[in-house]
């Protein structure tokens, strides 16, 4: 379990992490989401002792990170997978690791096979393309057969083969009771994969729930509506609560409506309607609504990028 109280880290005039609180529990994947600056990467280098709190407390499995004998044991994490000695080969760099904490020589080949690195595993990890080189960082931070595993966007730059892989084997080792914290920019992929969310934005939590919870919490009743009668149906249907877009001539996309209650108009006024389909927010939808007012920098539609406050890495 990694449990959080009050964790917050000031650079200069800069609050990176602003007095954040949670609990990352054990049995489930949870994910850790965030614009760009929110403070997800200083997160969990605080967790992993990199980086020092200004203040509040973070520990993982009921000790601070230095505090672990065997740490290898307690904590496996993949936050930067350029953290390799280029000349040295994915056999050595995890032999090496190993030999840290006495691990067997037998467990080095049990990751390197269950990473798929078997065929470059006596290569140079300085040649490794970018999905190998997650794979060789997943493979390091499972070495110690950890009870808690922290991966900073493990899917990067890997085949969808790759990530569908990290996607089983994050499940699995939850459902083998250990804690699973992971983040990633992919939304399909983490609304697959989490069972629990927190998202941060600008160093703050803005949302600590289950995914289906946060889904529901942005859920809208949102319809889509083709009628040769647009501009007229529209202008029915638009009053307090309702929202009307028009993306092409014969389609509208109703906020704030049910299908029954857009239909009912349609037939007190003659207007034809020959499709009426409900919409179901995603994940994506959730996250970009609680984040909205969280982002780094924000675009207008020219594209001109608009330096928005900046607040936290």
């Amino acid at each position: 379990m990694i449990e959080a109280k009050g964790l917050t880290k000031v650079y200069g005039q800069k609050t990176a992490v602003g007095g954040v609180s949670f609990t990352v529990q054990a049995g489930r994947v949870t994910g850790f989401l965030g614009p760009n600056g929110a403070g997800k990467s200083t997160t969990m280098r605080m967790i992993m002792g990199l980086d020092s709190p200004t203040s509040g407390d973070v520990t993982v499995n009921g000790l601070h990170y230095a505090q672990h004998k065997a740490p290898l044991h307690q904590v496996g994490a993949l936050l930067d997978a350029k953290a390799v000695h280029t000349s040295r080969s994915a056999y050595n760099h995890l032999l090496a690791m190993a030999a840290t904490h006495s691990i067997p020589t037998a467990r080095v080949h049990e990751v390197i096979e269950m990473t798929g690195l078997g065929a470059v595993a006596k290569k140079k990890a300085g040649g490794f393309s970018l999905g190998m080189g997650q794979r060789l960082g997943i493979a390091a931070a499972l070495l110690g057969d950890p009870q808690t595993l922290i991966l900073d966007e493990p899917v990067n730059g890997l085949d969808p083969e790759g990530v569908l892989w990290v996607r089983n084997l994050v499940k699995y080792l939850a459902s083998q009771g250990k804690t699973v914290f992971l983040s990633s920019h992919l939304m399909s992929e983490m609304a697959q994969t989490a069972d629990h969310l927190i998202v941060i934005g600008r160093g703050r939590i803005i949302a600590d729930a289950p995914v289906q919870d946060i889904i529901a919490g942005a859920q809208q009743a949102k319809t889509l509506v083709r009628t040769s009668a647009a501009s007229q149906l529209s202008a029915l249907l638009v009053g307090d609560g309702v929202r009307v877009d028009q993306s092409q001539t014969e389609t509208l996309e109703v906020v704030g409506l049910q299908p029954r209650e857009i239909a009912q108009v349609a037939l007190d006024n003659n207007v034809l309607v020959y499709e009426l389909t409900p919409q179901v927010s995603s994940l994506e939808d959730a996250y970009f609504n609680l984040t909205k007012d969280e982002v780094e920098y924000q675009s207008h539609m020219s594209g001109e990028p608009v330096a928005a406050a900046q607040e936290g890495k």
